[in-house]
């Protein structure tokens, strides 16, 4: 099928130039897209707005022009729309003096007692994970502090999976043990 041939049936309603027209100009329109946006969703949502309009306004499409180009235009018009509304969206939201639900935003980061009251919990922590066996250290250690998955802790200690999520489970039996007798 013809470019010129699957507009004039485009015009006509005829899904199959419609599809026609889509799979040939896809990747013209969704390209320049996504060198525009840099964001690979933003182009396929702009893409498909594209040829969503390009649809609806087909018969107002003028044949002096490359059909691609016009696309182009349409494209590049809804990029420029988007940015219009995003900007005045930003624009009403930082108009709007000073919103105080920014102010009521607790501070959640650690303050300095937090910090050394965490220090402290771990130190003791660390104490107790050495009063169990070596092995059981080891377990601990790979699985909270090296944060391995069991299939990597089967694999470090050359162990089946299940030996290892036994093992782990008694480790954290026997470390419970030992910080409630304190």
């Amino acid at each position: 099928m013809e470019v010129k041939d699957a507009i004039e049936l485009a015009k006509q309603n005829n899904q199959i130039a419609f599809n026609f027209l889509l799979d040939t100009y896809w990747n013209s329109v969704y390209g320049f897209q996504l060198k525009r946006t840099e964001n690979e969703n933003d182009a396929e949502d702009i893409t498909i707005q594209t040829f969503s309009k390009a649809f609806d306004k087909i018969h107002t499409y003028n044949e002096k022009y490359e059909f691609k180009t016009w696309l182009i235009s349409i494209s590049k018009n809804i990029h420029i729309d988007l940015i219009r509304k995003q900007k005045s969206r930003i624009t009403s939201q930082s108009n709007n003096h000073v919103n105080k639900d920014y102010l009521a935003i607790a501070d959640e980061s650690p303050s300095a007692e937090d910090k050394l009251i965490t220090e402290q919990n771990l130190a003791k922590l660390l104490r107790d994970i050495k009063k169990l066996k070596p092995h059981y250290q080891e377990i601990i250690n790979l699985r909270y502090f090296q944060e391995l998955s069991y299939k990597d802790i089967s694999e470090s200690l050359n162990e089946p999976i299940n030996n290892v999520k036994v093992k782990l489970l008694r480790a954290k039996k026997l470390l419970a043990e030992i910080i409630t007798r304190k």
